[in-house]
């Protein structure tokens, strides 16, 4: 698609080129960004969600590149308002999300910084799925009010460090966060349940507790060091 330029602090609109379809993302590129984070989003959200572009500054901030795409092409996503089915296909989302891993990897200003990928609700599931193939590029993952159950059997392979971020008062989830967390096989895991926050956080400061939670992690794994 062209992208050649190392210009910092830009915002591209790209074509993400995957074996099966093309996908609409945005990505961002600060200056001096030393990793990468794909951003999974689920249950009828896309790259457009305000909660998932708050998450993305604070990582621009902390000096990280972000690529938030669309995993349904429009015609889809047309078809999942009325259906609701392809969003908890985990399967297809993973796969997208794998083709959009190998599609940065051949990207001149991407190809060479260090890969997370952040999940949203069903695409959490997709995220941790995709992290099992394609082990040696994905170095961490974050999940916000995230449903990694939905990975199945994959969690017994998930290798790259992960974090699940969920709120305090999304019981279910809470409890769907925690046999998860045990099931997966990763050495670096952890739950943190936001005190006070539901499903969305959408009370005052829960986001952007979200926001430095996946800022630290990603710091951590995908830099190797600490936002304070």
């Amino acid at each position: 698609m062209g992208i050649t330029s190392s210009a910092p602090s830009i915002e591209w609109q790209v074509q993400v080129l995957t074996p099966a379809v093309t996908l609409e993302g945005d990505l961002e590129i600060p200056a001096g960004a030393r990793g990468l984070v794909l951003f999974a989003h689920g249950s009828g959200s896309s790259r457009h969600s305000p909660r998932n572009r708050f998450v993305a500054r604070a990582l621009h901030q902390a000096g990280l590149a972000t690529l938030l795409l669309d995993l349904l092409t429009p015609a889809e996503e047309a078809t999942d308002q009325k259906t609701g089915h392809l969003r908890f296909d985990i399967g297809l989302l993973a796969d997208r999300l794998v083709g959009a891993t190998d599609w940065v990897s051949q990207v001149p200003v991407t190809a060479r910084l260090p890969l997370g990928y952040f999940g949203a609700s069903t695409g959490a599931g997709a995220a941790l799925v995709a992290a099992t193939q394609r082990v040696e590029q994905v170095r961490a993952v974050v999940s916000r009010g995230g449903r990694p159950d939905l990975a199945g059997p994959a969690l017994d392979h998930v290798s790259a460090p992960t974090l699940l971020i969920v709120g305090g008062n999304d019981m279910p989830v809470i409890r769907m966060n925690q046999e998860a967390l045990e099931q997966l096989a990763a050495r670096e895991k952890q739950l943190v349940i936001v005190p006070g926050a539901t499903h969305l956080f959408e009370e005052p400061g829960t986001l952007e507790e979200v926001a430095g939670l996946a800022s630290a992690w990603f710091v951590r794994y995908l830099i190797g060091g600490s936002t304070s």
